[in-house]
């Protein structure tokens, strides 16, 4: 299992709408990757410009195929500009699952 996490930052008064689009994302990923095992979207309760993707795939390519594709551009692309920095990303290999 691979997996990833992402740090995002919505810029101040755009929260919303990067919020609805990581949902977006979420939605694709159910409806269209059955390689992508979870996606999980978190919002800080302090910091609401905060957000975290915690990501399952069952390998190192569908998580290629995922961050490649319609729904995870499709992000970039409607919130890109709307972000307060880079996206910190982390890609590992799942050593244990509860």
């Amino acid at each position: 299992m691979h997996t990833l996490t992402a740090i995002i930052r919505a810029q101040k008064g755009y929260e919303d709408k990067v919020r609805a689009e990581l949902l977006k994302v979420g939605v694709f990923a159910r409806d269209n990757e059955p390689d992508t095992i979870g996606f999980h979207v978190a919002q800080d309760p302090d910091d609401t410009c905060v957000f975290i993707t915690f990501e399952r795939f069952t390998d190192k390519a569908a998580m290629d195929r995922h961050n490649s594709g319609a729904g995870s551009q499709g992000f970039f692309a409607a919130a890109g500009d709307l972000l307060d920095g880079d996206v910190t990303v982390v890609t590992a290999k799942e050593i244990w699952c509860a």
